[in-house]
């Protein structure tokens, strides 16, 4: 599936994933490939991104990795939405 992720600034990421998780304001929740269509309000916490992820290098100190090797984004606020096996996440 196809992500993006933009901020106010710039678009921070846009490319092939495997899975995305995010901090829906009902809780954490993940999007795979063929998804329902949703449209969700995020609270703060951290968007995490599984796949081969390639973060542009002016936008690479906003990211890092967990354990699992995830890629990591923390955010204070946003929405996502996901329709069509693209995602797109507006984040604070």
């Amino acid at each position: 599936m196809y992500l993006e992720i933009v901020s106010p600034e710039a678009t921070l990421f846009a490319g092939e994933v495997t899975s995305v998780t995010v901090p829906g304001v009902n809780g954490e929740f993940q999007m795979l490939n063929n998804h329902e269509p949703i449209i969700s309000l995020l609270q703060e916490g951290n968007v995490k991104v599984d796949g081969n992820v390639t973060i542009d290098e002016d936008y690479a100190s906003k990211f890092s990795k967990d354990a699992d090797g995830k890629t990591i984004l923390p955010i204070t606020s946003g929405t996502v939405e996901m329709k069509d096996n693209k995602v797109i996440v507006l984040a604070d």
